[in-house]
């Protein structure tokens, strides 16, 4: 099979290069501290001033969870107020765009290619398809950037692992923890803390968050380098060696038709090239508003439910833990490197 071309990928304000490392960006810098804002909640629609960006946001009362009183301007304010410490993880990043114009139990539809008009202070990170197209995907490297996409309808985000500099090389190999039919979230628990033990072993430090659905995500930051292929290969090898020590809990079978029942998936799948998965402290369109949360060990091991972490209490948890994922943010220690493993 003919491999991918993946274009350098590029801002509007980069020129394009055949070493995508090398490449520089004509951008403004992340604020060292991101200015609070007030969506109004008396008003339909309202544009701000933030910084030196104008913002315009739109339908702000409409019912985003009727059942909760949660608007889309609710919505707005809670990226608002965590943006110090979301903006970090999805910077520099391309963002799939995955839009409920109609709120959460609505019905949804997948966007990559940031759309115009758009303001011209949105920027862009152009990927090249295995079909030869071009894809901009907006870049959220702001407070106003993300209200912009928030506005869209896009209740998640979900951004690439890899950086816009290098798009073939992730930050991050992970574990995408699903329940097959008639598992429990108990499972879940154990599974996670199964896949937590096996990393210590191999000397890979790793992170637990909720998924703000029905599972967990196990990630382990690593030194950039292996190529997106590479890291896809050592998950799938990692996920079946370590199902197959407990094959009464957990399966990495991939074949929906061929995966046992009552067992925890350890999807590596999404390791794979242009997948994502929901970012850290995204809010997921489920009925208690959820959101993706960063959990200790310690709190994985004590038993926690998905739904413990919702819209309406992650900005009273943070101030208390801080960024749990922070750690994730670091350009070395205590990232992994997979060369080793990689000769395995």
């Amino acid at each position: 099979m003919a491999q991918a071309r993946r274009a350098p990928a590029t801002r509007r304000s980069a020129t394009r290069a055949r070493h995508p490392a090398t490449v520089t960006h004509a951008r403004r810098p992340l604020a060292a501290a991101v200015p609070k804002v007030r969506i109004p909640r008396d008003r339909t629609d309202a544009t701000l001033e933030i910084d030196d960006r104008t913002v315009h946001l739109t339908n702000l009362q409409k019912p985003f969870w009727p059942e909760l009183g949660i608007t889309k301007g609710d919505l707005l304010q809670y990226y608002a107020d965590v943006a110090p410490v979301l903006l970090p993880h999805v910077r520099d990043r391309a963002m799939v765009m995955k839009r409920y114009p109609n709120g959460a139990a609505g019905e949804f539809f997948f966007m990559k290619r940031a759309p115009t008009p758009r303001p011209e202070w949105i920027e862009t990170c152009a990927i090249e398809h295995a079909s030869g197209n071009v894809i901009d995907f907006p870049v959220i490297q702001d407070l106003p950037a993300l209200l912009w996409v928030g506005n869209l309808g896009c209740i998640d985000l979900n951004e690439w692992y890899a950086r816009c500099d290098d798009v073939d090389r992730p930050d991050y190999l992970h574990f995408d923890l699903d329940p097959t039919p008639g598992a429990t979230f108990a499972q879940i628990r154990e599974a996670a803390l199964i896949v937590h033990e096996a990393l210590d072993a191999l000397g890979l430090p790793s992170h637990a968050k909720t998924t703000g659905s029905r599972g967990l995500h196990v990630y382990v930051p690593i030194v950039r380098g292996p190529t997106q292929d590479q890291v896809w290969a050592l998950s799938k090898r990692l996920s079946h060696e370590i199902a197959r020590q407990h094959p009464r809990l957990l399966t990495a079978v991939y074949a929906n038709a061929q995966r046992p029942e009552r067992r925890v998936l350890v999807d590596y799948n999404q390791n794979a090239w242009g997948r994502t998965l929901a970012s850290v402290y995204s809010v997921r369109p489920k009925p208690r508003a959820p959101v993706s949360t960063p959990v200790t060990w310690k709190e994985v091991a004590r038993g926690i439910e998905v739904e413990d972490f919702r819209i309406d209490n992650v900005r009273t948890r943070l101030p208390k833990v801080g960024d749990l994922w922070a750690p994730l943010l670091a350009s070395s220690k205590p990232r992994a490197k997979l060369a080793p493993l990689l000769k395995g």
